[in-house]
C-alpha cells in the first residue's frame, strides 16, 4: 500500500490528524494495533474541560483547555452533554483557594462564577449539604469514543484509510528517512505500507514507535485509576476546589457517574498491563463520597485505569507535578531523520489542536496550502442535529426511548439506523437501550471487528449488567448477519466477558459479586463457555 501520511495510533489525537488531513486533500492511513479509543483516550473520566481544573498551575493548558470547550460545543455537539461545573469548598479545604481558581480563571477566559452554596445545591440536590462555597463554570462532559468515532468517519468519508488490531513491528528506513512500516496482524498476516512521512501518535506508546526508527524519546508513565458506580447519581460535573488530588471528581456520564482520579508513577514496562490497587478503591469511595454521600448507597461497577501520555522534558518530574502541555517533535530537526514527526502530551481535550499543530508542520513539508478546517465543520453526526430532533415524526412505529438512545449515540446519523422495521430496532442491550440496527449500522459503517469493538461504538455490555443479558444475543447476532462463524462468535463472546472481568474484579463485594456469580451461571452453567474448543479455521465448534 502507498500513501502520503501514515499515522500510529488510533486515539483521539491519531483520529483527529486523519481527519484533518483528509478535508485538506491528503491521503492517510492510519494503523492501530488495537481498536480506535482502546488506549488513553478510552480511559479518562470523560471530562469536557473547562479549563478551571488547570487555571491556577498550568495557565498555558488552562488557556486551551477553555478555547477548544468552546469549538467541541460547535462541532461535536452530538458527543457532548453541557452538564455545567461545580467546584465547592469542604470544611477541610483551605478557603483561600477559591479565590486563587477565581483568578486564574480571569486570567485564562473561563467564565467562572461565585454562587451560594444554596444555588449550588439546588443545581446539584446530591450535593454535600456542609459545603462552605461553590463557583460554577462551563464543564460537561464528552464521550471518548463517540468522539474518536466520529473522527474516523470523517476521515473514511473524506478518503481516509484506517487498518486497526494491526501492530507495527518496524520502521522502513532509506538513505536517512523515513519511507513506511512493517505491520503484522492476525486477519491480514504481515504487509508494509509506503509513505514519505510518518506521525506517530501513539500516546504513551510513542516511545516504543521511536525506538523502532532508533530513536530515543522518554516517557513518564503515570497511571490514573477511576471507579464507575451503578447509576447517574449526579447532574452536574462535581470538583473539590482545592489542589487537584486523588478523588477530587465525580462525572456524570451516559447512565453511570464515575470519580476520579488517582495518580501513581509506574514503570515503563508497566503500561500494558494496568491494575486498580485496593487502596486506591478505597480513597476513590471515602473521597468520593465526601462530595456526593449518595455514593456509599450506590454499587460500584467497574473500575480501570489509563496512562497519561506525558513526556520526560527539563522541569518534569512525576506524577500531578508534570505539564499537560503540548509537545510536538519534527525528528528532522532534533535527530536528522526526515519524515518523522511525533506529537505527545496534552488531553483529550486538546486533541483538536494538537491535530491541527502536527497537520499544519506535515502539509507544510509536502507543500499543501490548504489551511485546518476542523474547528468549522460538524462531525459526522453533529450536522443537521437540531432538525432531527425536531422531526421525531420521521420515525412512525418506534420507541422514543429507541430513538433518543440512537440519537443520543449517533446524532444526525441515527436516521440511517431508524427504520420502521420491528427487527431492526429489536432489543439486544436493555442497559443501553442498543438494538439490532444500531449494531448492523455499525458493524457497516464504522470499521468493527468484534464485540470488543462494538462496546466503543454502541455502549453495548457497559450498562449496569455489564454484559451479562447482551453478549450471548450480539454473538448470536453476529453470526446470524453472517459477519462470523458460530466458532469465531464464541471466542468474541469469551474474548468480551473477559475483557468486562478485568474491570469487575477490583470491585468484587456484595451486590457486584453476586452479580457476577450470576453471569458466571449464565455463561458456564447454561452455556458451558469454558468447555467450547474451537476448531483452527473457526467453522465450527464442540463440546
Amino acid at each position: 500500500m502507498e500513501t502520503d501520511v501514515i499515522i500510529i495510533g488510533g486515539g483521539a489525537t491519531g483520529t483527529g490528524i486523519a481527519r484533518d488531513l483528509s478535508l485538506r486533500g491528503v491521503r492517510s492511513i492510519l494503523v492501530e494495533k488495537d481498536d480506535i479509543a482502546s488506549g488513553t483516550t478510552g480511559r479518562n473520566h470523560g471530562l469536557l474541560h473547562s479549563g478551571a481544573r488547570y487555571a491556577v498551575k498550568d495557565i498555558d493548558s488552562a488557556v486551551e483547555c477553555a478555547r477548544e470547550n468552546r469549538i467541541l460545543k460547535k462541532i461535536a455537539r452530538h458527543c457532548i452533554e453541557e452538564t455545567g461545573g461545580l467546584f465547592v469548598t469542604l470544611p477541610e479545604d483551605d478557603p483561600s483557594y477559591q479565590d486563587r481558581l477565581m483568578d486564574g480563571c480571569s486570567n485564562a477566559g473561563i467564565k467562572a462564577v461565585e454562587i451560594s452554596c444554596k444555588d449550588a445545591l439546588a443545581i446539584e440536590p446530591r450535593l454535600n449539604s456542609s459545603i462552605l462555597s461553590a463557583i460554577k463554570v462551563p464543564d460537561g462532559t464528552i464521550d471518548p469514543f463517540r468522539l474518536s468515532s466520529a473522527n474516523m468517519l470523517s476521515a473514511m468519508e473524506n478518503g481516509g484509510k484506517f487498518i486497526t488490531h494491526a501492530a507495527v513491528g518496524s520502521i522502513i528506513m532509506k538513505g536517512g528517512a523515513v519511507s513506511g512500516i512493517e505491520c503484522v496482524s492476525a486477519k491480514e498476516g504481515r504487509f508494509s505500507i509506503h509513505a514519505n512521512i510518518i506521525i506517530n501518535a501513539a500516546g504513551i506508546w510513542s516511545q516504543e514507535i521511536c525506538s523502532l526508527a532508533g530513536i530515543k524519546l522518554k516517557m513518564l508513565p503515570s497511571k490514573g485509576s477511576m471507579l464507575i458506580v451503578d447509576y447517574r447519581i449526579n447532574r452536574t460535573v462535581v470538583n473539590r476546589c482545592r489542589v487537584p488530588s486523588d478523588g477530587d471528581i465525580v462525572v456524570p456520564g451516559d447512565t453511570v457517574s464515575l470519580i476520579g482520579t488517582t495518580s501513581r508513577s509506574i514503570e515503563y514496562n508497566g503500561i500494558d498491563d494496568l491494575r486498580v490497587d485496593d487502596d486506591e478503591i478505597d480513597i476513590l469511595i471515602r473521597n468520593g463520597e465526601k462530595l456526593i454521600p449518595d455514593i456509599t448507597r450506590s454499587r460500584a461497577l467497574r473500575a480501570y485505569a489509563g496512562v497519561r501520555p506525558l513526556l520526560a522534558v527539563p522541569g518534569n518530574t512525576a506524577g500531578r507535578d508534570i505539564s499537560r502541555g503540548i509537545v510536538l517533535i519534527d525528528h528532522e530537526e532534533r535527530d536528522g531523520l526526515k519524515g518523522l514527526v511525533t506529537i505527545v502530551g496534552g488531553k483529550l481535550m486538546t486533541y483538536r489542536l494538537m491535530a491541527e499543530m502536527a497537520s499544519d508542520l506535515v502539509t507544510g513539508k509536502i507543500g499543501v496550502s490548504k489551511k485546518c478546517l476542523t474547528a468549522r465543520i460538524p462531525l459526522p453526526g453533529s450536522e443537521r442535529l437540531e432538525s432531527l430532533k425536531k422531526n421525531l415524526k420521521l420515525f412512525p412505529g418506534i420507541s422514543k426511548s429507541v430513538i433518543g438512545s440512537a440519537m443520543y449515540r449517533h446524532g444526525y446519523r441515527a436516521s440511517k439506523i431508524l427504520k420502521n422495521d420491528k427487527k431492526n430496532y429489536r432489543q439486544i442491550c436493555e442497559c443501553e437501550m442498543v438494538t439490532e440496527g444500531e449494531i448492523g449500522y455499525a458493524m457497516k459503517s464504522l470499521n468493527t471487528g468484534n464485540i470488543t469493538d462494538l462496546r466503543r461504538r454502541t455502549r453495548i455490555g457497559m450498562g449496569p449488567c455489564q454484559g451479562a443479558l447482551c453478549t450471548y444475543r450480539c454473538a448470536g447476532l453476529l453470526n446470524e448477519m453472517g459477519h462470523t462463524t458460530p466458532g469465531e462468535s464464541l471466542r468474541m463472546m469469551e474474548e468480551f466477558l473477559e475483557e468486562r472481568w478485568k474491570g469487575v474484579r477490583p470491585v468484587l463485594w456484595g451486590d457486584g459479586l453476586r452479580e457476577s456469580e450470576f453471569t458466571y451461571w449464565i455463561y458456564q452453567g447454561l452455556f458451558g463457555l469454558g468447555n467450547i474448543k474451537n476448531d483452527n479455521d473457526g467453522s465450527s465448534d464442540e463440546i
